[in-house]
């Protein structure tokens, strides 16, 4: 008995030395998987202080909860904060280098696209955003592995106050319990579902009506006064203008009046020219019809900015950015046709009857009719644009758009094996756009012309079968989208934050003022620059007002807009469709998809190659070989991961807007008396009408 007691205060007292006393210490490892780009698995291993345990990564999209993470990219440094329950800290740091060629070149291009996206999205105007209160949702919570994931106990009262980062609640997951931390100082609020209060064991998810797993709203923190947003990290969200923005909505608004509401005015007459009813096949010089220009510039566009882009203002900006979308389209219908009639005006017209035009031309040609300072500004604007616009070409024109195209037909329920076929994927789709790309714009001009009323026509007929399931919602639909604009969650960054990300993501999917649709438009039959101008206003608001609301109607009648369980992007587009149609909706998505890419692709080679051409002459060996690398390129982009290559030719699209739009600024007043002078032939009859 004597010996127990011994025995028993010497364990008691070892506990309390080496125990209570051992000082927080943490190690974190690395593991580069394989030689493919972003896949070093990262975990963080803690001893001693006080649990629970709090992990600040330097990456805002990466959980306080989260002591692993998967999916770091090689050549980045790593560096968490691990915060114990008495608030001591320790930073741990690593740092995994590239080995493979692939590696080298993902993290070779990180300066420069570090040094554009500094230059490109430079905030005119930035704010930290705030909300009312934060919404509280389990971690991991939609992880397919987490089937019997629960509330084990509330530790603090429905209506208690809390202050930020108290430990509320403890979840358990199978055998493994964790903490659950507040989120700013406030008042804690249980949620309810289903009529009823969240409590002790109830489950963390939900399945929706759908039969998919859903978050389920564990309660809320309310806050007296606005505080800062929170992202997983601890960071809080900003919300800013960027520069890129300001230019092209700047710009197309600055077209808008200058033009007089052209957009508004010319789209019957718009119709008119693309029905041919102005054609005059005797004496109009060009290469393909107004019709065939449209469609080879929309087959650039109409893509995977309609499926993939909605989906991501919808996911960060709620149903509202979408309004923000169809105003910036509205406007952007101007700058397509200041650029589309200076593409026809200063083209150069070959003997054999090839074209080539776009803003190279205008901007060196029609600056250099104002003196000589503005004939080397326009010189140098020529060479920039020409260069960024190859680099665009190749990446987010080509590689970008075969690799979305192949992940999209990967991810097909029962076609996972097809993931190990990029290599041939990419080989096919080069032979295919090889036979096109040869026969130049013509033969562009005469597969987009089937190819683009095709896809479009799928992807519309599609979206008009659910939005007609769900008739009697479309006044909530649009009720939805116009409130979202006006009066939006303060998550989403408020009003301005919704303005801003409807604007910049109707940018990338209609490029009006970025400068590649005159490349196409100015080989159309006409000797009218003006007429082709009008016809590209069409782009926009195809492109932007009629297909991305259509996408947008489907997102918010499927209940995604709401609830989007984890899902963004195209997958987030593909589980609407699926939701109404059913998985055989799936096949028929994939292939639009597949179909934008090939056409997309096409367009750009088109782009590209005249870019090319102005800066290294326009011979057949220099044609020859920029389409070879093309082609090459085509096979990069199924077979690896792209990664920053891919974010610097995004960037080098953008890029084209600022000696573009430049350009354009100077040149309005131009376009401007040329637009006033055909009206008046037009209605004088001077320009005839044939049919």
């Amino acid at each position: 008995m004597r010996l127990a007691k011994i025995l028993a205060t010497l364990f008691l007292f070892s506990s309390f030395v080496y125990g209570q006393d051992v000082p927080l210490s943490a190690e974190l490892t690395t593991k580069d998987k394989s030689q493919a780009i972003d896949d070093v698995s990262v975990q963080i291993d803690v001893k001693g202080g006080k649990k629970p345990y709090k992990y600040v990564w330097n990456n805002e999209n990466i959980s306080i909860y989260n002591k692993k993470f998967d999916g770091w990219s090689e050549g980045d440094s790593v560096i968490v904060t691990v915060i114990d329950a008495n608030f001591d800290s320790i930073v741990v740091k690593g740092y995994v280098k590239p080995n493979s060629f692939s590696e080298h070149v993902n993290n070779g291009m990180k300066p420069a696209v570090s040094i554009l996206d500094k230059i490109l999205f430079a905030n005119v105007w930035s704010d930290t955003v705030k909300v009312n209160e934060f919404v509280l949702k389990a971690p991991f919570a939609l992880a397919p592995e987490s089937e019997n994931y629960t509330i084990k106990e509330w530790l603090r009262k429905d209506g208690e106050v809390v202050k930020h980062l108290d430990m509320i609640a403890i979840l358990k997951d199978g055998d493994k319990e964790f903490p659950f931390f507040a989120m700013g100082d406030g008042t804690l609020i249980y949620g309810e579902h289903k009529g009823q209060k969240v409590g002790a064991g109830d489950k963390v998810s939900f399945i929706n009506k759908r039969g998919n797993k859903s978050e389920k709203i564990l309660g809320k923190i309310d806050y007296s006064s606005p505080q800062p947003f929170y992202f997983k990290n601890l960071t809080n969200k900003s919300q800013g203008i960027p520069l890129i923005v300001v230019w092209l909505v700047a710009g197309a608004f600055f077209f808008t009046f200058k033009m007089g509401f052209i957009q508004f005015r010319g789209v019957r007459h718009a119709i008119d020219l693309v029905r041919g009813r102005y054609d005059d096949p005797s004496k109009e010089d060009g290469e393909v019809t107004h019709f065939q220009a449209l469609v080879t510039a929309l087959s650039a566009t109409v893509g995977l900015g309609n499926i993939a882009g909605v989906a991501i203002a919808i996911s960060m900006g709620g149903p509202g950015a979408t309004f923000w979308m169809i105003l910036a389209g509205l406007i952007g219908m101007a700058s397509k046709f200041v650029e589309c009639t200076l593409g026809v005006k200063y083209r150069i017209l070959k003997e054999d009857g090839e074209v080539s035009g776009g803003p190279m031309y205008y901007l060196s040609r029609g600056l250099a009719k104002r003196g000589p300072g503005f004939k080397q500004l326009g010189k140098v604007l020529a060479i920039i644009f020409a260069i960024l616009c190859v680099g665009g070409s190749l990446g987010g024109g080509n590689m970008f758009q075969v690799n979305q195209a192949f992940n999209q037909l990967s991810e097909i329920p029962g076609w996972e094996g097809f993931s190990a076929y990029g290599l041939y994927f990419g080989i096919g789709m080069a032979i295919l756009v090889g036979i096109v790309i040869v026969g130049g714009i013509k033969k562009i001009a005469s597969v987009t012309d089937k190819i683009v009323p095709t896809m479009v026509g799928i992807y519309v007929i599609s979206a008009l079968v659910i939005i007609g399931f769900n008739y009697d919602n479309l006044g909530h639909g649009f009720n939805t989208i116009i409130t979202g604009a006006f009066s939006p969650d303060a998550m989403y960054g408020g009003f301005i934050g919704v303005l801003i990300l409807g604007f910049q993501r109707a940018a990338f999917s209609n490029e009006a003022g970025v400068g590649s649709a005159p490349i196409a438009h100015a080989a159309a039959k006409t000797d009218e620059p003006v007429s082709e101008g009008i016809v590209a206003i069409l782009e926009p608001f195809i492109d932007t007002v009629v297909v991305c609301t259509m996408t947008a109607l489907v997102i918010i009648f499927t209940g995604y807009a709401q609830d989007p369980e984890g899902l963004e992007g195209a997958a987030l587009t593909s589980a609407a469709f699926s939701s109404s149609l059913g998985d055989w909706s799936l096949y028929v998505l994939s292939f639009a998809v597949v179909l934008f890419a090939f056409s997309t692709m096409i367009s750009w080679s088109y782009y590209g190659l005249k870019a090319w051409t102005y800066v290294f002459g326009e011979t057949k060996i220099s044609g020859l070989i920029y389409k070879f690398i093309f082609l090459v390129f085509i096979v990069i982009g199924a077979s690896v991961g792209l990664g920053e290559v891919i974010k610097f030719s995004d960037l080098m699209i953008l890029g084209m807007a600022f000696p573009n739009i430049l350009g354009l600024l100077i040149m309005s007043g131009e376009v401007k008396r040329d637009l006033k002078d055909y009206f008046v032939r037009v209605k004088s009859g001077a320009i005839k009408r044939f049919k």
